[in-house]
């Protein structure tokens, strides 16, 4: 009878039920099978899963360096974590600068961007901190105040206004080797107090060269000794190991330790520049 396609209604009917139930076996069975499949699938690739939803250890935040210390930020895909002070900072590198595109947007202080005024971006400096910036191509220096971060480009060490950038003579080139010191900050000061003076008022030296070798600072030390007065040695740690500061001279004033610092240089030590304390 199923070799063709005649017969009666109730073997129509007899035979679509058949059919119908074992098309009913046949998709449970399917589905058992397909839910075996996904389960074993699940546990042979469920490490994989979970550790691509799991953040990678470049997106997990470094620990803060003490309680208390300044959160670490993201930009880029990259964590950083601001210094807790900016204390004997001092770096040479690459400077460039940020204008119109930023002229009127919130900076990462709150502060609206102002590129004609004399601020600058660094990605670990605390905010608020009173930097000395030198182009060491053409030696023309400022003063600026950090209220931003950046530059997240490679190998730049500070973003500059527009009006620094002038003063630098940085916008033609677009960027520039420089120096940038640590000098103060804008920390709030008693009341009635001048800004200005805020910053400029402290305990400076000149730090004249910095050595791993204790012996090779102890020799400056002894060359500078014959003609200044407040030589010494200050030890401190960075990346590179136990390091040593050699200074010389103190001062309750920026301006004046500028003057000594200049006479330093003119008198062939070159490297040396003014630092506060």
């Amino acid at each position: 009878m199923l070799g063709h396609c005649g017969g009666s209604q109730t073997d129509k009917m007899r035979i679509s039920g058949a059919v119908q139930s074992e098309f009913a076996v046949w998709r449970i069975g399917c589905l058992m099978i397909l839910a075996a499949m996904l389960a074993a699938g699940l546990q042979g690739c469920g490490g994989s899963v979970r550790s691509s939803m799991r953040p990678s250890s470049a997106a997990i935040p470094p620990a803060a360096i003490s309680p208390g210390a300044p959160k670490p930020y993201k930009a880029l895909g990259k964590w950083y974590q601001p210094l807790p002070n900016a204390r004997g900072y001092h770096e040479k590198g690459i400077a460039s600068w940020y204008g119109n595109d930023f002229h009127g947007k919130k900076t990462s202080s709150g502060e609206i961007y102002d590129m004609y005024a004399e601020t600058a971006a660094h990605k670990t400096l605390p905010l608020g901190t009173i930097v000395r910036v030198r182009n060491l191509n053409n030696h023309h220096q400022i003063d600026v105040r950090i209220n931003d971060r950046g530059p997240f480009v490679s190998g730049r060490i500070i973003d500059l206004s527009y009006a620094c950038a002038c003063k630098l003579g940085v916008v033609g080139p677009g960027t520039a080797p420089v120096e940038v010191v640590a000098i103060g900050t804008t920390a709030p000061p008693a009341a009635g107090t001048d800004m200005r003076d805020y910053y400029y008022r402290g305990n400076f030296t000149i730090q004249v060269g910095a050595f791993s070798d204790l012996k090779n600072a102890e020799r400056l030390k002894m060359r500078l000794a014959r003609a200044y007065q407040n030589v010494h040695i200050q030890p401190y740690d960075d990346v590179r190991g136990r390091m040593y500061r050699v200074r010389v001279s103190s001062s309750t004033s920026l301006d004046k330790a500028v003057q000594y610092e200049k006479m330093l240089i003119s008198r062939g030590y070159r490297d040396a520049f003014a630092v506060a304390e």
